[in-house]
């Protein structure tokens, strides 16, 4: 299993802190914001990661993580010229990638639930994870059938279909490469990731797992402000690094 953060895009919900430095490198309490999703897939056993960066803040990135020695882990970078997309990552990532099973996590996603037993248990076709949130219209959000069976995803659904939002964790199996370069960019002239989830879905091949610890996605002013407090009183004895 390989891992890749997603940590490009220019943050412009969050300028003008975002002006200077990429919206990943905020801090949320004592740590950048990038070291959640990161102590995520460490913790998952993966040894391997992938981060893909904006060109203007690749050397940010670099004097900070360095080559992921001091972590236990080996890191590779990626430029992402230009955001066009989640599942844009698999294209950028596909050397990296090289037909091994991989977990994407959002660079602005942070968990309290642990995934490495389930990361580590993985054994082919896709596994989401899904959290009741009070704003789905913000998010991919999965529609469940009468026996709790995902039926259908869709990206930020202008009338309500569930309350149910995919969050920012993604594994795949190595079929996921194929599968991105086939994906056509959407009306907002981005490649979805609700794409590649319904492409699994419609061969029955998705998993969608509830998480039960709190998610949040760091993106705009109330939730990094929800999340500093959080991560201070519940992640900081927690984190590994």
């Amino acid at each position: 299993m390989r891992g890749i953060i997603l940590s490009g895009g220019s943050g412009t919900r969050l300028k003008p802190l975002t002006k200077i430095t990429s919206k990943q490198l905020l801090p949320v309490y004592n740590r950048p914001m990038i070291y959640y999703p990161l102590d995520t897939l460490i913790k998952a056993g993966i040894k391997e990661i992938l981060i893909i960066v904006a060109p203007e803040r690749a050397g940010d990135y670099l004097n900070l993580l360095g080559s992921g020695k001091q972590f236990g882990v080996k890191f590779t970078y990626e430029i992402q010229d230009h955001p066009e997309g989640l599942a844009q990552a698999f294209l950028i990532g596909e050397n990296f990638i090289d037909h091994e099973d991989v977990a994407m996590i959002l660079g602005d996603n942070i968990f309290e639930d642990d995934f490495g037993e389930v990361i580590r248990n993985f054994k082919g076709g896709a596994k989401v994870f899904a959290k009741k949130v009070s704003d789905p219209e913000r998010f991919g959000v999965v529609k469940f059938d009468e026996n709790m069976k995902a039926v259908k995803i869709v990206e930020k659904p202008q009338e309500h279909l569930s309350d149910y939002a995919v969050t920012g964790l993604y594994v795949y199996d190595h079929r996921v490469v194929q599968i991105a370069k086939e994906v056509k960019p959407s009306a907002r002239g981005e490649l979805e990731i609700v794409d590649i989830n319904n492409w699994y879905l419609e061969k029955g091949e998705l998993e969608v797992e509830m998480i039960k610890g709190e998610w949040f996605d760091a993106g705009t002013f109330d939730s990094l402000l929800r999340v500093q407090n959080f991560a201070k009183e519940k992640l900081d004895d927690k984190m590994t690094i």
